[in-house]
């Protein structure tokens, strides 16, 4: 059986947490439904935010299908939504289904993802940083100067676009994982800086370790060190 260090889970609402091995990772990143789903957010997003024609998503197969269900499941207080505020329902409802990986941990002792079943941690840990007001590639050449203290085994571009998500070794001099987001935070220079939204940059919810990291589609993967980032030899 091949090697693996975290977990995968293709919907985080019902599907059953399994081991994410190298070819389960590369299948689903490299699944043209997460790039769609990707795409078809961003390509929303950027036409709200342009105040461009809608007319291409409005009529949309898939937004149409997400319309009737909605309207069926929240009747009235959905037909009253603005076809942006249906729109924006819509997206997110996408990156929601979006499958995902749990860097944290290694095992469950259940198939569900329950912080209390938690049975071996990786030895990993996410770091999350959106809404930036530039591009989050240029947080990621940060990691790659030399002396940079730590060891990042994935980074990536976040399904909004404008966020990174970075999945780095933990410090265990430094503290829990609450400890290390801080001093990545501060080591990258995002502490306390805030987003295009008004709010910190820095997502301190990821401190959960059974926290998800949506899947991203392969083009936004900026890097990745697979020799470490699965083998469990290597931890």
């Amino acid at each position: 059986m091949e090697n693996y260090r975290f977990c995968y889970q293709e919907n985080q609402y019902f599907g059953e947490v399994q081991p994410c091995t190298p070819a389960v990772f590369n299948r689903t990143v490299d699944s043209e439904d997460v790039a769609r789903k990707i795409q078809t957010r961003r390509s929303v997003d950027e036409l709200i935010r342009k105040g461009e024609s809608l007319d291409k998503w409005l009529n949309d197969y898939y937004f149409r299908k997400f319309c009737a269900k909605q309207a069926e499941k929240q009747g009235e207080k959905f037909k009253k939504l603005t076809p942006v505020q249906k729109l924006l329902q819509w997206t997110n409802s996408l990156k929601q289904s979006l499958p995902c990986f749990i860097f944290a941990v290694r095992a469950f002792d259940g198939v569900r993802r329950k912080q209390e079943e938690i049975r071996l941690l990786s030895g990993l840990f996410m770091f999350d940083g959106d809404h930036l007001t530039y591009d989050p590639y240029d947080v990621f050449i940060h990691t790659q100067v030399p002396g940079f203290p730590w060891q990042v085994r994935l980074a990536h571009k976040t399904s909004s676009g404008e966020g990174i998500r970075l999945v780095c070794e933990w410090r265990m001099e430094l503290g829990n994982i609450a400890d290390n987001q801080i001093q990545l935070a501060r080591d990258l220079g995002l502490m306390g800086v805030k987003g295009s939204t008004g709010k910190p940059v820095v997502d301190d919810s990821c401190i959960d370790a059974s926290r998800i990291s949506y899947c991203p589609m392969r083009a936004d993967i900026y890097y990745i060190d697979e020799e470490h980032l699965f083998n469990i030899n290597n931890e």
